[in-house]
């Protein structure tokens, strides 16, 4: 539980993260590549040379692959034997085996999170972890902070291919959830009322209960990116690619956000699928 801490991304995401961090009694040292206001409780880094000095434990939380690259590219000649890599990132899985190998003397674990901006900021994300269980029951204590589910799921680059399965779900409850209260709305159906009479049943689900409400007030605020959720619907159509996977739903839906994207919209949460919809009524443009 000794162990120095550096935490690189200070994100939606990567900012509750340490936040959690913080609250359990820890003080990372902190690094992003764009300036961010100061987080009380945390030592602020000048660069990833620093960090890697002043840490044994590095997370890492930042958008894509080419990121984590970078990263690891600055961080590798000042690293140490022995230290710990966690990426809670969601990148290709063949990158991340490919950064592991590169860090021959380090360990890595690959540690993408599920559960949204609600979920870094309350402590609840899911872990999905792949690499040597040694090294995650070392890095546990700490990903605990901000993780009330963590599960090993197997060697490096499971985690990811895990993280995709998770991401196939979560936009097929999307659309879901967007079908289904576009339909209520123009069945004539009070949202509110549907919703709570369906969330708690077998149609429940986590993106209609947390984010039903907001599509219902049309608040497109993001607890998730249109723009980042593409991200991860290319990676998901690409490693469906490789082991030849027929993804047909998976695929509308990378269509329906590109045009979303399209149309102006890819800042704005994941949620706003419904919106799709709504284009091809022509209600919205």
């Amino acid at each position: 539980m000794g162990e120095r801490l550096g935490f690189v991304g200070l994100g939606i995401m990567g900012t509750g993260m340490v936040h959690n961090l913080v609250r359990t009694g820890f003080r990372p040292t902190v690094w992003n590549r764009s300036p961010r206001p100061a987080i009380e409780g945390t030592a602020a880094a000048g660069d990833l040379i620093a960090l890697a000095a002043s840490s044994d434990i590095i997370l890492i939380c930042v958008s894509d692959t080419p990121d984590v690259v970078e990263v690891v590219d600055a961080l590798r000649p000042h690293l140490r034997p022995g230290q710990l890599v966690v990426d809670h990132s969601t990148i290709s899985p063949l990158a991340t085996r490919q950064l592991a190998v590169s860090l021959a003397e380090q360990s890595w674990l690959d540690a993408p999170v599920s559960g949204g901006s609600e979920g870094a900021e309350r402590g609840t994300l899911t872990a999905m972890v792949g690499g040597a269980e040694a090294d995650l029951e070392r890095a546990r204590p700490y990903l605990a902070a901000y993780c009330t589910n963590i599960t090993h799921v197997g060697a490096v680059g499971d985690g990811q291919l895990v993280k995709l399965v998770n991401q196939i779900l979560v936009v097929g409850n999307q659309l879901a959830a967007s079908e289904a209260l576009l339909f209520a709305r123009l069945a004539g159906l009070d949202l509110e009322k549907t919703l709570e009479a369906v969330k708690g049943g077998a149609a429940g689900s986590w993106m209609l209960a947390n984010r039903g409400p907001q599509m219902i007030e049309g608040d497109w605020r993001p607890g998730f990116t249109i723009d980042l959720q593409q991200k991860d619907l290319r990676l998901v159509l690409e490693a469906a690619d490789d082991v030849g996977v027929p993804l047909p739903g998976t695929s509308l839906i990378f269509q329906l956000y590109r045009a979303l994207q399209t149309s102006g919209h890819g800042s704005e949460g994941n949620h706003a699928l419904i919106l799709a919809l709504q284009q091809l009524r022509g209600e919205v443009r």
